[in-house]
């Protein structure tokens, strides 16, 4: 058998297992996995190397506006370029749509973005923010007929905020055409209270939009979430997940048989709430939603992905500049926190930073290729092609040098954002080459990836949104 590329004497790993083997790809497909495989007309020595699934990143804002004339500052072209010099090779962004618009159009519009951009693949999300009788009853089925079988609703900002009921009949149609539901879980009303009550005694700098979104915030509406869930029987997924006090509520819907999923990000691992009170307004390099915690929190959080209660780390990349009127600075250089824009940069950096608790022994080697890339395939519908070493799947493969120390230094990442929040911290473990379909994107760390290589990705109706069987209401009324 001829081989395009084989991958020689590197360890391979995947959700299960380790081993060494060398691994032959073929018209852009993994072909063989073998002790020993005949040449191929490129060879690359993976000789004390981890080989690795290709990362998905399946939570990350790309070429997204904001409703306050904000935009974030990667588009399709920097940010895949981005995502793969830091070991992921299919991303997962979000088409928004807005109040009033076709989510149709919505869609087909973000879609263009991409084409010819994009250097790795990428499939979309849809945020429903006006769940009309035409989108539950029309849109949404054909979208999700056409691969696009996930999306997320949100229970806080007041312009995308669904109230219970208009969740309900998300989670219904979730269930009747087998989709995942991503759901942002913080209480709107909570949030608005505490930010009125700040605002008239003065305290409005980034340090305070910790203090308006407490971990109570997160718990009550996780809770009310699961709940909601429950009552219809839809698995569903909680995102960005902050805090111990939402992991307690995740654990418990886990162990009633409730299909729920978790998912945390490198920001609830690695800041804390006093990277938001860094002097003047530095600290709204850090502001996201929901915020960082505290030292003590991200150990909780550790532990939680060490005992499988989340099944997803995603960068929730959302990149806004500091130094621009468009990003962190919209409303100037000293705008209220609840002004500055929501959401920090993390794309190349999320595998390193998770890849470093392997190092430190938070967590083991098949964990992190669970949580980094297989999980999320499974869990979106695009298993059997995406996140896994096996015959068949798609040559999207990062190969790591585990023992590589690296400090990281905005300088050196490939994003279009003018700083990181996790500059200084070092890490050990980095990835050295990546190949997207068989195609070398990343060599030695750099850059090779090509415009327009990266394809769209439909996704099937996953397993993982299939009910438990544990509905509360009976089947006629879902």
């Amino acid at each position: 058998m001829s081989y395009d590329v084989v991958i020689r004497g590197g360890t391979v790993a995947t959700a299960a297992d380790t081993y060494r083997a060398d691994v032959g790809i073929r018209d852009g497909r993994i072909v063989a996995i073998a002790d020993s495989l005949a040449d191929a007309r490129e060879v690359i020595d993976a000789g004390g190397l981890l080989v690795l699934p290709g990362g998905i990143d399946s939570h990350v804002h790309i070429e997204q506006p904001g409703g306050d004339g904000s935009m974030t500052a990667d588009d399709f072209e920097s940010g895949t370029r981005s995502a793969a010099c830091g070991g992921t090779t299919t991303i997962m962004p979000f088409a928004m749509q807005f109040r009033g618009r076709s989510l149709r159009e919505t869609t087909d519009a973000y879609r263009r973005k991409a084409e010819g951009k994009a250097m790795i693949d990428y499939a979309i999300h849809l945020i429903i923010a006006d769940p009309t009788d035409q989108v539950i009853g029309q849109d949404l089925p054909a979208l999700i007929k056409d691969g696009y079988t996930s999306f997320k609703v949100y229970m806080t900002y007041d312009d995308l905020k669904l109230n219970d009921r208009q969740m309900l009949d998300v989670l219904s149609l979730a269930r009747r055409e087998g989709a995942m539901t991503m759901i942002h879980a913080e209480n709107s009303d909570c949030i608005s209270w505490l930010t009125a009550r700040l605002a008239a005694t003065g305290r409005t700098g980034p340090r305070y939009h910790c203090t308006s979104r407490p971990m109570p915030v997160e718990r009550e509406a996780s809770h009310r979430a699961i709940a909601l869930a429950e009552l219809l029987d839809t698995p569903m997924l909680l995102v960005h997940v902050s805090g111990r006090e939402a992991v307690d509520e995740i654990r418990r819907a886990q162990a009633r048989g409730l299909k729920v999923y978790g998912e945390t990000c490198p920001q609830y691992l690695f800041l804390e709430e006093a990277n938001l009170a860094m002097p003047g307004f530095m600290g709204a390099m850090c502001v996201c939603s929901p915020p960082p915690r505290d030292r003590a929190n991200q150990a909780a959080m550790w532990d939680a992905l060490a005992g499988g209660v989340f099944q997803v780390v995603s960068s929730d990349h959302c990149p806004y500049r500091f130094n621009d009127p468009k990003g962190k600075m919209i409303a100037g250089p000293n705008a209220p926190f609840w002004k500055i824009p929501n959401g920090i940069p993390g794309i190349e950096t999320r595998l390193p930073l998770l890849f470093d608790g392997v190092s430190k022994g938070r967590i083991t080697l098949q964990q992190f290729v669970a949580l980094s890339a297989t999980n999320q395939a499974r869990i979106y519908g695009l298993d059997g092609r995406k996140g896994a070493i096996a015959v068949g799947a798609d040559a999207d493969i990062a190969l790591w040098d585990p023992k590589r120390e690296v400090t990281i230094r905005n300088e050196d990442l490939h994003h279009n954002v003018d700083y990181t929040p996790y500059e200084g911290i070092t890490v050990t473990g980095w990835p050295v080459h990546v190949l997207s379909r068989g195609t070398v994107v990343v060599r030695d760390g750099r850059p090779l990836g090509r415009k327009g290589h990266g394809e769209f990705l439909r996704c099937r109706p996953p397993e993982a949104a299939k009910p438990a069987g544990r509905r509360v209401v009976p089947a006629e009324l879902v």
